[in-house]
């Protein structure tokens, strides 16, 4: 049973994260086995802080290592989806949420990079309940809090990363 979703990704969002899990798996891997070792030669590992803190980096390590084979795994690699006005993963949306004006992309957070915008997964409580919708339509969503939310789809447009 697998509940493997398709990641829309840039080829520039592709190409930075498969240059970050190269070096992971590379280079990372063998530096954090080097401190994990020099850690080891100072002795007693019960009150060693410093293999402890380098047990954990490699634990999150070895979790990112994961986590972008499977993404890279998934992705479907290619250009922004042309806005035709749809809320679509891959868009930027202008929406009012509770009367306020905000801005953000509809996709993984991998997409943006360094960007300041804003980035829901279509999977989130927002995204599952825009995805579809057009300019000028409205609806709520149950917040995660219990909440109902009230949206309304102002602009939908093309990412331009």
């Amino acid at each position: 049973m697998s509940d493997t979703s398709v990641t829309w990704l840039t080829q520039e969002a592709f190409d930075r994260l498969k240059s970050e899990l190269d070096h992971l798996s590379g280079e990372g891997r063998a530096d954090i086995a080097k401190r994990i070792e020099a850690a080891r030669e100072e002795g007693d590992l019960k009150e060693n802080g410093g293999y402890h803190a380098a047990k954990d980096e490699q634990g999150k390590i070895e979790a990112r290592i994961r986590q972008l084979t499977e993404l890279l795994r998934t992705a479907s690699v290619g250009d922004a989806p042309t806005s035709t006005g749809v809320v679509e993963p891959g868009t930027v949306i202008t929406a009012k949420i509770q009367g306020d004006s905000t801005k953000f992309l509809i996709g993984n957070r991998e997409i943006a990079g360094d960007s300041d915008l804003d980035v829901y997964s279509e999977a989130s409580p927002l995204g599952t309940a825009i995805l579809g919708l057009k300019v000028g339509d409205s609806t709520s969503y149950t917040a995660p809090n219990g909440k109902d939310i009230a949206v309304e789809i102002v602009s939908v447009e093309t990412y331009r990363g």
